[in-house]
């Protein structure tokens, strides 16, 4: 059984196949599955997914934009043609049963090949807005998965609704292991600030801008992108009191087994509205203050972190109101209001679906051994 996992590399994309794939092989765990990885070369995300034992290979990656772009004459009449020609000929090499499909840079790619070869795909849209990619397979796509009930573009009577793909093992921290791991005091209500896989640096710089003020009264885990830590990092010990600096823990990235524990630690999370950190952040039932990212494709993460709020479970920021005495506000009125934390806590949990890779795993196999 051959199955090709294909997707943009940011980890929007890839923590989804990863949780799909460990799925797939705790339900079917014979020998003779061969899970593989086709998409656009980043040295990090490969990394990551080569742990996983896929079998990694890439592509020339071309992006599809919503916008006008010089760029976009080069990616279409070169780089999106040559990814073509390369998925075509290894898939038929490869010759896999079924293509799956996260979205993003160079999955165009695989899945027109894969049109082009008569072989089924299975795509899966984490956002309220389908990226272009998944809107142009959508029309040969065998089965659609949707992480909202209300995604736009899509037909609902032949998609599926199954939440967003998430690890399981990030729901399995404990709060004495991440006292440990991040030197936390507990001392005070604890703040995971995440502004997507690779930071963000308005977020990151509005943090350090109110980083006194809040440390005064909240401890911080904070990540910040890799390329950002070593330059916020200097920053936070010119901007905060020397007393208080034991309250701020900064970090590039979080491994799984770092964000596991940061996830059970903390009172608050801050974070960017990406599909996947709002269904993990449901998944532990914590409450959240969103930060949609403007200039995301279709404005999808204000859709996103609007959908969700909407259940109650989280406050919704917009970047441009992100101002420090309207932020600490904010702050101190959930946390002189124990009811309401609480009441986003359970708002969070109903909307989680921390199943959601075992019922896409499911199909997909139910599919491939039926078939």
């Amino acid at each position: 059984m051959k199955i090709i996992f294909t997707g943009g590399g940011t980890g929007g994309h890839v923590f989804p196949l990863v949780a799909i794939a460990r799925e797939i092989r705790r339900i079917y765990p014979k020998k003779d599955l061969e899970l593989f990885y086709v998409g656009p070369k980043d040295g990090f995300w490969l990394a990551l997914l080569s742990q996983e034992d896929f079998i990694m290979k890439t592509i020339v990656s071309g992006k599809l934009r919503r916008y006008f772009s010089f760029q976009n004459f080069v990616d279409i009449l070169f780089k999106i043609p040559f990814g073509i020609l390369q998925s075509f000929f290894m898939l038929l090499v490869i010759n896999p049963d079924l293509v799956f499909s996260k979205g993003g840079s160079g999955s165009f790619a695989v899945t027109f090949s894969a049109r082009l070869l008569k072989i089924p795909v299975f795509l899966h849209e984490s956002d309220v807005v389908p990226g272009l990619s998944n809107q142009k397979t959508s029309k040969w796509a065998k089965k659609i998965f949707t992480s909202f009930e209300k995604t736009e573009f899509f037909d609902p009577k032949v998609t599926t609704v199954t939440g967003n793909p998430i690890r399981k093992e990030v729901l399995e921290g404990d709060k004495k292991s991440a006292g440990e791991v991040f030197g936390l005091t507990f001392e005070k209500p604890v703040f995971l600030i995440i502004g997507g896989s690779q930071g963000s640096e308005a977020i990151n710089d509005f943090i350090l801008n109110v980083l006194e003020s809040l440390l005064k009264s909240y401890e911080i885990i904070h990540m910040t992108g890799i390329e950002n830590l070593k330059r916020d990092r200097a920053e936070s010990q010119v901007v905060a009191n020397q007393n208080l600096q034991k309250y701020y823990h900064a970090y590039g990235f979080l491994s799984e087994e770092q964000i596991k524990h940061a996830y059970k630690a903390a009172d608050l999370i801050i974070s960017r509205s990406a599909s996947g950190s709002i269904f993990e952040i449901a998944a532990i039932g914590k409450p959240s203050i969103l930060i949609p990212l403007p200039s995301s494709a279709g404005d999808h993460q204000s859709k996103n972190a609007y959908a969700y709020a909407d259940t109650g479970a989280a406050l919704v920021i917009e970047q441009d109101n992100l101002t420090p005495n309207f932020f600490i506000e904010n702050v101190q009125m959930l946390f002189l209001n124990p009811s309401k934390i609480e009441q986003m806590k359970q708002s969070a949990l109903s909307f989680a679906k921390p199943l959601a890779a075992r019922a896409v795993a499911r199909e997909i196999l139910e599919f491939l051994t039926l078939d």
